[in-house]
């Protein structure tokens, strides 16, 4: 029986991406040219051999280009599409895409960013944990970039922490990639704009928020560097 029986899964797609508009013009971040594919396909990729049957894109901007581009199939994965007509963050995304959802668990991707690890593994704690909602973490040696998040011993979430330039040291930091159980998402206002990073999340904390922390390889590619560094990243 699939891992995935229970659970919706959602590419969070919708970014404007405008920090790479200079290197990659006319495109959705979700397309970026990285080795002659387009980014989204390392993510539903790393789908396919998880077992996962089907998928929701939560697209935006250019939303258009990336339906064409895909279609409803990627290999063994059905494509479905929830187009929001204005933006409404990573959160408010996902709670306008949960209204065709139907099962109680929603796996939430960042589509700007790869973590190379395994998706079954992470579900399978995630059930042990018994939780509302979790987050895969990751350490990188600056932090400064993203923002970090802050971990109990026991991994639980204890805060989360913007990205600020004097924080230049290693810690943990979000890998984009989250569990979460659908009623947290349905008690989102409908067509508001919420981010998950800065609004959802951490208001879980308080209710059990808990971190499963991979070592696995990750890139973002939510800069012009680091959108070239994915080329050798994934070689």
């Amino acid at each position: 029986m699939s891992i995935f029986k229970d659970i919706d899964i959602a590419i969070l797609a919708g970014g404007l991406g405008t920090r790479l508009r200079n290197v990659v013009p006319e495109k959705p971040k979700a397309l970026a040219d990285i080795n002659g594919r387009p980014f989204i396909s390392y993510l539903l990729d790393q789908l396919c051999l998880a077992g996962a049957s089907s998928v929701t894109l939560c697209t935006g901007y250019m939303a258009e280009k990336i339906e064409a581009t895909l279609g409803a199939r990627y290999r063994t994965v059905n494509i479905f599409y929830s187009r929001e007509m204005e933006p409404l963050g990573t959160g408010g995304a996902l709670r306008y895409a949960a209204e065709n959802f139907i099962h109680d668990w929603i796996l939430a991707i960042n589509g700007d960013s790869f973590l190379e690890e395994s998706l079954p593994k992470y579900l399978s704690w995630h059930r042990e944990k018994k939780a509302q909602a979790s987050m895969i973490v990751t350490p990188v040696k600056d932090v400064s970039r993203y923002g970090s998040v802050q971990l109990s011993k026991s991994g639980e979430i204890m805060a989360f922490r913007e990205k600020l330039k004097k924080d230049n040291g290693g810690g943990y930091v979000n890998a984009g990639i989250y569990l979460i159980h659908r009623s947290v998402i349905k008690k989102l206002r409908f067509l508001q704009s919420y981010s998950l990073e800065r609004e959802v999340l951490p208001a879980q904390i308080e209710m059990g928020l808990h971190g499963y922390v991979s070592n696995g390889r990750f890139i973002d590619i939510g800069t012009e560097d680091s959108y070239r560094d994915a080329g050798l990243f994934f070689r």
